[in-house]
């Protein structure tokens, strides 16, 4: 074609040297050698469906791991509530996950102490037991001045996330308030 004048360049003014220039690079391959020979990081990982821990909609998640560690996240194409596209949050779910700076164990600072200490989840299980029966125990009610009965303690609330299913928020509700007598029980997914 070098040399020979196209309809293109017949119909237009531009000479044929720069048609030329313009196709400079046109045929050739966008891959290397090394690019060639490059597999995607997902190939071989086991997929985990999963959903996005950000709010109520819930959004399908491709979790793709491989020996124990998670390689990506993404939305899940087959999810009939998101079809695989996510908001900015939940396209986030990635660097949330694999973040070094996440907190991965408990830490706790006492009363005027000036460092944290590592603690194990146990003893922060016992802890909240703990102080929250001791303010139950302080700040129940079973009658109010009027002598109607209410059994109640207003200093304990509770918030729920918008991934709790329908089954977790039953028990908590159970459990919260008729257990434990707090009035205060609120969820995201306001159910």
């Amino acid at each position: 074609m070098l040399g020979q004048q196209t309809t293109f360049e017949a119909q237009t003014s531009i000479p044929p040297i720069i048609t030329q220039v313009m196709q400079v690079g046109s045929r050739t391959q966008a891959f290397s050698l090394e690019s060639s020979k490059m597999v995607p990081r997902i190939r071989d990982a086991q997929v985990v469906h999963s959903v996005c821990p950000y709010c109520a909609v819930g959004c399908g998640l491709n979790v793709y791991v491989k020996d124990g560690k998670v390689l990506d996240i993404e939305g899940n194409p087959g999810s009939p509530i998101n079809h695989g596209t996510l908001c900015p949050k939940g396209a986030a779910t990635f660097q949330y996950t694999v973040n070094p700076n996440r907190l991965t164990q408990v830490l706790h600072r006492a009363p005027y102490s000036d460092h944290w200490e590592v603690k194990s989840l146990e003893w922060a299980m016992e802890q909240i037991a703990q102080r929250v029966k001791q303010t139950r125990d302080e700040t129940f009610v079973e009658r109010l001045p009027d002598g109607r009965e209410v059994n109640h303690t207003l200093s304990i609330a509770s918030l729920g996330g918008a991934t709790l299913d329908v089954e977790e928020n039953y028990l908590m509700k159970k459990l919260f308030s008729g257990g434990l007598g707090i009035v205060s029980i609120e969820n995201q997914a306001r159910i």
